[in-house]
């Protein structure tokens, strides 16, 4: 298989965040020596790992939603992004720090998911009991 047929839109992706990421570090660095490179460097690659996480883990809800037979536009579906963005928002706003403010989000999302699939769960549970 040629190169270009191995390819996907989510490299591309992957690629401009780590661009991105290391241009930001550069930046911010205000003079670029080895060090600075390497710094730069390691720090893209560690936030595209978080990126990918975090991407992932997204993702990962969506699809089983939507496998277990939900629609994406299903309130309990869209409830831990709402929770997670007010969070987000809220923290990044008054802590003036974007990454706690993302680091808030993330984990409002982990836990409002958690709690909407168990609610889902005993709700079923309880349907197919009563049948």
């Amino acid at each position: 298989m040629a190169l270009r047929d191995r390819l996907r839109p989510w490299h591309a992706l992957m690629l401009a965040v780590f661009v991105v990421g290391t241009a930001i570090s550069l930046l911010r660095a205000g003079t670029v020596t080895g060090d600075t490179v390497l710094r730069a460097v390691l720090s893209a690659l560690f936030g595209l790992v978080i990126f990918q996480f975090t991407v992932g883990s997204v993702w990962g809800y969506a699809v089983e939603y939507a496998n277990a037979g939900g629609q994406w536009t299903d309130l309990p579906f869209l409830v831990p992004f709402v929770v997670a963005g007010i969070a987000g928002v809220a923290v990044g706003v008054r802590s003036g720090s974007v990454g706690l403010g993302a680091w808030v989000a993330f984990w409002a999302f982990v836990i409002v998911a958690a709690v909407v699939a168990l609610g889902a769960w005993f709700a079923a549970g309880y349907r197919e009991a009563g049948a």
